[in-house]
């Protein structure tokens, strides 16, 4: 239904294809210029009673359609204003009122309606708003056909679940010309509302505007939301606008910030008291016991807080009543521990032994020490090396998503799993947040991801520093660190428990980029060729994630080298031919490693390599191939298939992925390096 008012000045309504035609049974006169007054409350009463008395409409529509019958009466001076006091070249005309509109208008109100016309505000005013509305920075060009409509057809269209779009995308479609070609500005506006969708953290963020506004750089009006069209406002889409903290209240928060820290420290010295309690009577021994620590000896990790918090060696702890260090009482807050594995042999000691004078925890392996209880971890397994031979990792450390990963049998049983909601998106980047601001790492400092062999071919260690950790937290462009560590995460959780390593493998980007390609073919191709004659399983299938070099795109090459197949998956639709390097460089490869293996062909199919070009969601910014190369991974390995598909996995197949599944790449990152402990 719709509205409109014709000059005859009767409100007229339109349904589908039935007309009516509605007497006023109240006029608003012409020279009322603020439609929220409130001494028009009564003849916006008698308008909704006349349209309800007409239609058979909710009352909740009721501020929708009285916005609307303001608008069409501010169309309706305008109308006057262009028609009667205005020549052909726009001069004012001091007109006699229309005898057409006698019965509506009278002498006094036109006469005022006349004066105002001619004043020099108005003038003013009306050519700001003329000139705004002829040359628009970003005209909409759908014609009449309007956001909602516009919004349900997109839908229709991608035979899409969702009930709405996000106003960004909505606000860009409506941007799109008839030859489907969209203007750069308006697709640079379009990239910069992704990616603020993807880098704006909830916990610190104070801006009460919406994406789409803070984009365009422009203020957030009431009533209305930007994107979305005439009609809909915050209320109905049940958007809360934040309210900027006062000093006063950040100072309140803060206070009982400080009271909250105060009484949980006072609680675990209360825990601690409790925990080391003499059991005996006044003239016996000093007796350590710690509740929370599994009575008897149990399998540690040892922990230093000083100058960072960090994993410095393994052992055993001995928690019993009434054990002793050599002879004398434990210092309180302490247990005793055997030392097994010193990962910083010349980290200090918390509590030097006075009987071997030892400082150093090198000095101590295979005898006892005191060791505060705040620093002894007990019952985690940090998966350093492969856990292969082990047929799976420890249950306590796999990552939410792994947990409930199932080997994939229905198409219903993956929906499920990757459509499944998480009541906090963004616990363990809140976590890893705060991890972060007790360490050094702002200062420059590097934290090392212990590599394994089995991975990449060779045993090293992946440094990562600030700047890597920013990238997971706030969504920016991924390094080569982050990559291989998401690559160690999917050895550690996915390919180990499952016996996927016969199936899989991994070749490392930071050796096989285009830079890497084009200035060092010889050690590219020897890397590769190595990697690919140590597993003679024919159906493996080799991921290379491929960087186009100092920082560019990241895409995935699948390779097959036995079957001489490649699966080209870019997010960004291109194929291989955009990057002829690395197409020469892989056909060498595989000659190389056919070769090798001695199979002959004849000369003419000596080229005839097997290049697929995968279909694969597309990404809609210029920041996301890194997240949607390790979600190509990721899903190729839940699929268990080493044979990609054209048109992408039935199961995960897109246009595009959402911000959820970007964010569970982040999360799942964050609770890796968390586990890992190297923090």
């Amino acid at each position: 239904m719709y509205m409109c008012r014709p000059p005859s000045c009767q409100w007229f309504w339109r349904v589908d294809t039935m007309t009516l035609w509605i007497p006023p049974r109240n006029e608003v006169p012409i020279t009322c210029d603020n439609w929220r007054n409130k001494q028009l409350n009564e003849a916006k009463d008698k308008i909704w009673s006349e349209i309800k008395r007409c239609f058979d409409i909710e009352e909740n529509r009721r501020d929708h359609c009285l916005k609307l019958a303001g608008k069409l009466l501010r169309g309706f001076r305008t109308f006057l204003s262009t028609t009667f006091l205005r020549d052909t070249e726009g001069t004012f005309v001091d007109a006699e009122l229309p005898s057409k509109y006698a019965s509506l208008i009278s002498p006094k109100e036109w006469e005022t309606f006349k004066s105002k016309r001619k004043t020099q505000e108005f003038k003013s005013v009306s050519e700001t708003n003329r000139q705004r509305a002829s040359s628009p920075a970003y005209p909409y060009r759908k014609g009449r056909v309007g956001y909602g409509r516009l919004e349900q057809s997109i839908l229709t269209k991608e035979n899409s679940s969702e009930t709405s779009l996000p106003a960004h995308v909505l606000w860009k479609e409506a941007r799109v010309g008839k030859d489907g070609k969209i203007k750069e500005d308006v697709q640079q506006i379009f990239e910069k509302c992704e990616t603020l969708s993807q880098s704006i953290v909830p916990y610190e963020d104070t801006d009460c505007r919406s994406i789409l506004s803070r984009a365009l750089d422009v203020p957030e009006y009431s009533g209305r939301v930007r994107g979305k069209g005439f009609g809909i406002t915050q209320k109905s889409l049940n958007i809360k606008k934040q309210k900027t903290p006062s000093n006063k209240e950040l100072q309140q928060t803060l206070e009982a910030l400080k009271a909250e820290v105060l009484e949980l420290r006072k609680e675990r010295e209360r825990d601690r008291a409790a925990g080391f309690k003499d059991t005996s009577d006044k003239d016996s021994i000093n007796c350590n016991f710690q509740p929370t620590i599994p009575e008897g000896i149990s399998p540690c990790h040892l922990y230093l807080a000083r100058p960072t918090y960090r994993m410095v060696g393994k052992g055993k702890v001995h928690n019993n009543l009434g054990e002793l260090l050599h002879t004398k009482p434990l210092p309180t807050g302490s247990l005793k521990v055997s030392v097994d594995i010193a990962l910083e042999k010349d980290a200090l000691l918390p509590h030097p032994d006075d009987v071997s004078d030892a400082t150093l925890l090198g000095d101590a392996i295979g005898s006892f020490v005191a060791w505060p209880t705040d620093l002894i971890i007990v019952g985690y397994e940090t998966p350093t090396k492969s856990k292969a031979k082990d047929k799976g990792i420890a249950r306590e450390i796999e990552s939410v998503a792994s947990q409930k990963e199932i080997p994939v049998a229905k198409k219903t049983e993956i929906s499920k799993r990757t459509g499944a909601k998480k009541k906090n998106p963004s616990k363990y980047r809140a976590c890893l947040h705060t991890y972060l601001e007790t360490t050094d790492i702002s200062d420059g400092c590097v934290r090392l991801i212990p590599m394994d062999g089995a991975i990449f071919g060779f045993e090293y260690a992946e440094p990562l520093g600030k700047e890597d950790f920013d990238q997971i937290l706030y969504h920016t462009q991924l390094s080569v660190g982050v990559i291989n560590t998401y690559m160690r995460y999917l050895y550690d959780k996915l390919m180990g428990p499952r016996g996927l390593e016969q199936r899989f493998s991994f070749l490392n980007p930071m050796k096989t980029n285009l830079t890497e390609m084009i200035r060092k073919p010889d050690e590219v191709r020897t890397y590769v060729v190595e990697r690919f004659m140590a597993d003679t399983d024919r159906g493996k299938l080799f991921f290379l994630p491929f960087n186009t070099g100092d920082g560019g795109h990241w895409l995935l090459v699948a390779i097959n080298p036995f079957k001489e197949i490649v699966y080209y998956l870019d997010s960004l639709h291109n194929d291989w031919t955009t990057y002829p390097a690395m197409k020469t460089i892989v056909d060498t490869i595989i000659q190389t490693v056919r070769a090798q293996r001695k199979i002959q062909v004849p000369k003419r199919k000596a080229n005839n390599i097997t290049w697929n070009r995968v279909e694969c969601p597309r990404q809609r910014n210029n920041i996301d191939c890194g997240y949607y190369t390790l979600r190509f991974m990721k899903e190729t390995l839940l699929m268990d298939r080493t044979d990609i598909p054209s048109d992408y996995f039935d199961e995960y197949r897109c246009a595009y992925y959402s911000k959820d599944q970007l964010d569970e790449i982040k999360e799942e990152l964050c609770q890796f390096i968390i586990e890992l402990q190297v923090l």
